[in-house]
């Protein structure tokens, strides 16, 4: 037995009957295992948490098909390498291809593989932790079958362990006990792969002269945070770390910046969740300091979108750098914020009389709009008149911030409304 390979891949089933979970799937009489045996299996996309089976489903189909075979994965490939797959499965009739985070193709990259999947050169087998109707383009949608795989229940992970323990010929050299399971269960949130691996980390890592080993949640913890760059997508380290990143960029500091970026990245977060938090931080933290930083993070959205993985990192690091690098301003966050806040506590106020539309002669009658002064026609384009209504007239909710383009902002606003509002 090679120790080298990780214990998850050790295990890694080659027969329905030896999967763990997705029995709706594959138990007998399903959908899936009747194509599979039938040996008709359509061209699919596997939709699922990480860690339920999604690569092992492929692999069997591969294995029982008795078909070449062909992996890739989305973070680091495109176009060129699906051709070349494609010219090779022509040469011998037909091939599997397995594609995983599928979701992470541009429209390009999976426009390149409608052709294949039409005419049969390969079954396409796509795995997704992404909703595919949004993140797989229509066209190669309609060309296959959606699965949607179940996370693994807390009984089934205990069983995977078990099994583990009891059948891998390296754990098999120590008497393995299992006396807690909870911290093995919550850190790997249901992922059996980082589920297997933190126990072969457990096992590796475990200093123990006697043949027994015994696994608590104390020992789990002492290792997974000696060893472990923890990130979930869904769990505490996926919002500490985007906090971590959004606090660098506030704070000026791009290596931080970079950084925490770049956890992310590896992690597998979502492209599109990263540039989403810099078009709003663009916003909140920089503001008409440099009205330039929200035009750049919503491109960012767009390139990235459009780009993907790998290459879509460098555009994320430019706007990163960018932001993080930038002069800063929170007056419009604290504007909105202060508005909201009068709103909550006056209520509907009304709108002025001479403020309000006047689109019938019953709505001109009851002075809709009178006196309204068009503010075009006053000197430098201005004329000044009341705005907001009665009881919280004068109220400022917005304060220019203390940077160049915010001072040009407040001499404006000071020339053209005197004293009115302190500016």
């Amino acid at each position: 037995m090679n120790s080298f390979i990780p214990l998850a891949e050790r295990l890694r089933p080659n027969s329905l009957a030896a999967l763990i979970g997705q029995e709706h799937l594959t138990g007998n009489n399903s959908i899936l295992r009747i194509a599979i045996e039938q040996g008709k299996v359509p061209s699919m996309i596997l939709w699922g948490p990480p860690g339920v089976g999604k690569t092992t489903i492929a692999n069997i189909i591969a294995h029982t098909l008795a078909v070449p075979y062909f992996q890739l994965s989305a973070n680091s490939s495109g176009v060129k390498e699906v051709r070349e797959i494609i010219e090779q499965a022509k040469k011998v009739n037909h091939a599997v291809l397995f594609i995983d985070e599928i979701h992470r193709f541009n429209k390009n990259q999976q426009d390149a593989l409608l052709g294949a999947v039409e005419n049969g050169t390969i079954t396409l087998i796509g795995a997704t932790t992404e909703n595919p109707s949004f993140e797989v383009n229509s066209a190669l949608l309609s060309r296959t079958q959606v699965y949607v795989l179940k996370p693994l229940t807390e009984d089934k992970l205990i069983g995977l362990l078990q099994f583990a323990i009891q059948h891998d010929e390296i754990l098999q050299q120590k008497n393995i006990v299992l006396a807690e399971t909870a911290a093995l269960i919550q850190i790997s949130g249901g992922d059996a792969r980082k589920l297997l691996n933190l126990l072969e980390l457990v096992f590796n890592t475990a200093s123990t002269k006697e043949n027994t080993l015994t696994i608590t949640d104390k020992l789990v913890m002492q290792v997974a945070q000696q060893k472990i760059a923890l990130y979930d997508k869904q769990g505490e380290q996926h919002y500490d770390i985007i906090s971590a990143f959004i606090k660098s960029m506030r704070g000026s500091d791009p290596n931080a910046t970079v950084y925490w970026l770049a956890r992310m990245i590896e992690g597998g977060e979502d492209i599109k969740f990263i540039a989403r938090r810099m078009i709003i931080f663009a916003s909140e933290d920089i503001g008409i300091a440099n009205p330039n930083a929200l035009l750049l993070a919503n491109a960012t959205f767009d390139a990235v979108n459009k780009i993907g993985y790998p290459e879509g990192r460098i555009i994320l690091s430019e706007c990163a750098v960018y932001l993080a690098t930038s002069v800063k301003s929170n007056s419009t966050y604290l504007a909105i914020e202060n508005a909201l806040a009068a709103v909550q506590k006056f209520g509907d106020l009304a709108v002025p009389l001479h403020l309000r539309n006047a689109p019938t002669k019953l709505m001109k009658d009851l002075a809709y709009g009178k006196n309204y002064q068009y503010a075009h026609l006053g000197e430098n384009n201005f004329i000044e008149q009341e705005y907001l209504p009665e009881k919280i007239n004068n109220t400022t909710f917005y304060q220019p911030g203390n940077n160049a383009r915010e001072k040009e902002i407040s001499n404006f606003l000071k020339e053209r409304w005197k004293n009115k509002y302190g500016y």
